[in-house]
């Protein structure tokens, strides 16, 4: 273990007790948000990416042992184990090294080269390493013909078969080439005769002669290859120019064969080795390794417009008329009050063009009615199917609303997903699955990551390829993120769902429920420790739980702030330091925490023996509110009035919402049926190697048009100013 703690330090550049102990924690059963907030001076004051990034390398480096074991014993079985072979596999650091070495030695198909050991033919191949003379060689073999081996010509070829396959099988080779072809390798696609049936619209036309090196492609490019492939439209290689192959086939004769007379000789056995066993094998093997950084940055960009999106703010104490836009059954209304709960839905009938004079005017009186009578402040447009239709319905009633509601449009992506799930119908068992979708909506606005947290976050649409990655891989990924913005921005026990508490730190699916079940059957819980009267919950999960869930106007004020139970005795003593008893904290706030400035946290840290950071953080917890790290951020864009494209002029200022961040640039709300592309090359008059460096989902940018293209009702920004 030692060794794994020293590998990981010099990886990650932290210190190994820094290592020792917080791995101790986990193995404990600690979560990485309470360690990081908790457990500060067990760790050094690691942080949430610090502790995730050793959870990850301890996790891979102990299945990196696990596999050694494993192969050792697998050799061990067949009896051909050696000292220098375990020595190898234990010197292994990582999981490619211990299969190659593994690979001679794996059960497998029988080959020809088997078929010709068996038939004897071993030891003529191991002459052929010796001799200089092609003529020996044609004498010895035949002392190998026999009944099974009729011929010289076919004792050779067998001989042949054997050195292929144990050049094929050499770990060194196979990891030189390996890094050739990633250094040199160029991949290419042509498309295959079904593509005019396939892609009838060439979604893939871009790939249909395409070469680019491996060192210098994009991650998205390679997952528009792989699906393009899986679809049978492309088809997909990797290859070497000569110049490079001519250099692998002389580096394997150089080091696999002491003479070079009979040169031509060894080098049909070496392009044969390459060209039916080495090569294709490690083109999956470099196509997966391109697969699997490809995804890890796909997944990253996911994770980075996830976090972005659970993090808008949300927009309280507004009443909402959340619409969920369609043209052949109408648009969908559903009514939320304030405090998030369904009032009533309707259905308008709203487009111009497809819907009746009729129709529109009784839509247009309702939407009037609607804004007075549940007096809206906003309204929630989805921004699916007829969403533009629905939003210039929408502008013209509200400038004739005396109240000036505003509107926004929302990403209504999972909304459907939502309204069918069985949590939408434990919510809403009486309603409609399109009414459902139109509550979605309306939430949306009110407490994003309330109820975010209810949809599939691959359904949520702030990613490219997301259904092309690996599924399990991308859900653990999505779900650190969501805990981890959960457990940063704290829960009231009180108010959330099942679907939100499951996210918070120690807490299962079942514990989430059976909180919400004894909310119902107790009504709210009064103090953080009644928390341990619900069923199934002990003492570690509330351990791991309890600085996370918060209890507003609670019997404690304590349970109001970020300061775990275990230190509320510290809390005390600090208070009691400065002559404020709990009682007067809570009703004198203002007062207690003007007492509290002049406090220096860090000699009572000092003189109690107390961890310098624990106190520091309780000590904020009482001179701050709870802060919301949501609250920093910038809000929705607020509208009153339609944008259209032929609005649209070269070089106008505009507003807009960052809807998706990509590799090649972002997608951008300007109020148009489309977002507008703002490419990764007009982000800025610097360089920007990747866009989320400056933007991200949710913000507010200024851009100006630089392309109109109304053909394809496509809209290209930029925020270059020279």
């Amino acid at each position: 273990m030692e060794k794994i703690f020293d590998i990981i330090s010099k990886e990650l550049n932290i210190k190994v007790p820094q290592i020792e102990n917080t791995v101790k924690l986990l193995d404990e059963g600690a979560t990485v948000p309470f360690i990081s907030r908790y457990r500060k001076e067990v760790t050094g004051n690691l942080d949430e990416n610090q502790i995730g990034d050793i959870l990850k390398s301890i996790t891979y480096l102990r299945n990196l042992e696990k596999r050694k074991e494993e192969v050792i014993g697998l050799i061990e079985e067949q009896g051909k184990l050696t000292d220098e072979l375990r020595k190898s596999i234990m010197d292994s650091s990582k999981l490619q090294e211990v299969e190659d070495l593994y690979l001679p030695y794996k059960k497998r198909r029988k080959t020809k080269a088997d078929i010709a050991i068996e038939k004897g033919l071993e030891p003529l191949a191991q002459f052929v390493y010796l001799t200089k003379d092609l003529t020996q060689i044609e004498k010895e073999a035949t002392k190998y013909i026999t009944e099974e081996v009729t011929s010289i010509t076919e004792a050779i070829e067998g001989a042949k078969l054997i050195i292929a396959q144990g050049i094929s099988e050499n770990a060194s080779y196979r990891e030189e080439i390996r890094n050739i072809l990633l250094k040199d390798g160029i991949i290419t696609s042509k498309n295959t005769k079904k593509s005019a049936e396939l892609d009838e619209k060439k979604v893939y036309g871009d790939y249909y002669e395409y070469s680019e090196s491996i060192k210098t492609i994009l991650s998205h490019r390679i997952l528009a290859l792989n699906r393009g492939e899986k679809e049978d439209i492309l088809n997909v290689s990797i290859k070497v120019d000569d110049i490079v192959r001519e250099r692998i086939e002389n580096s394997i004769l150089k080091k696999e064969f002491s003479n070079s007379e009979i040169k031509n000789f060894l080098l049909e056995i070496i392009v044969d080795s390459l060209d039916r066993l080495i090569l294709p094998s490690i083109e999956r093997e470099v196509r997966n390794i391109l697969t699997d950084k490809s995804e890890e940055e796909a997944i990253n960009i996911f994770k980075e417009n996830l976090k972005n999106l659970l993090l808008q703010p949300p927009l309280k104490e507004k009443n909402v008329l959340g619409l969920d836009p369609g043209y052949r059954t109408g648009c969908k209304v559903a009514v939320v009050d304030k405090n998030g709960f369904y009032v009533t839905n309707d259905v308008f009938h709203l487009v111009e063009g497809m819907d009746s004079p009729k129709q529109l005017e009784i839509s247009r009186e309702k939407l009037l009615k609607y804004l007075d009578k549940y007096e809206i402040d906003i309204v929630s447009i989805g921004n699916g199917t007829a969403s533009r239709e629905t939003e210039s319905f929408v502008a013209n009633v509200i400038k004739e609303n005396s109240k000036k509601a505003k509107y926004v449009i929302t990403n209504e992506a999972g909304a459907s997903v939502y309204s069918a799930s069985k949590l939408a119908n434990e919510e809403f068992p009486d309603l409609d699955v399109t009414v459902r979708g139109a509550i979605s909506i309306a939430r949306r606005i009110q407490d994003p990551l309330g109820e975010l947290v209810k949809i599939d976050p691959k359904s949520i649409g702030v990613g490219m390829y997301q259904h092309d990655v690996d599924q399990k891989r991308l859900a653990e990924s999505l779900e650190e993120v969501i805990a981890s913005v959960v457990n940063s921005v704290g829960i009231n026990v009180n108010t959330a769902s099942w679907a939100l508490l499951e996210h918070v730190s120690g807490v299962k699916k079942n514990i989430a429920k059976n909180i919400v079940e004894y909310r119902k059957e107790n009504g709210n819980f009064k103090n953080r420790k009644s928390l341990l009267k619900v069923k199934g919950l002990g003492n570690k999960a509330y351990e791991q739980m309890a600085g996370f869930l918060i209890i507003e106007d609670g019997e404690n004020v304590l349970d109001n702030t970020i300061i775990h139970p275990e230190s509320y005795g510290i809390a005390e003593e600090i208070l009691e330091k400065n002559n404020i008893s709990l009682k007067e904290y809570k009703e004198n706030l203002a007062d207690s925490r003007e007492k509290l400035k002049v406090f220096k946290y860090e000699n009572f840290a000092n003189e109690k023996g107390y961890g310098k950071e624990t106190v520091k953080d309780i000590y904020e917890a009482l001179i701050r509110d709870r802060r919301d790290p949501r609250d920093e951020l910038e809000r929705p864009l607020l509208k009153s009035d339609i944008l259209k494209m032929e609005n649209l002029q070269i070089g106008m200022e505009l507003e807009g919402t960052v809807r998706n961040v990509v590799k090649f640039g972002a997608f951008v709300d300007i109020g148009l049926k489309n977002d507008a592309l703002l490419h990764i090359s007009e982000i800025s008059d610097k360089f920007i190697k990747d866009p989320s460096e400056v933007l991200s989902v949710g913000q507010i940018i200024k851009v100006k048009v630089k392309e109109i293209d109304t053909d394809r009702q496509r809209v290209g920004l930029t925020r270059k100013t020279k």
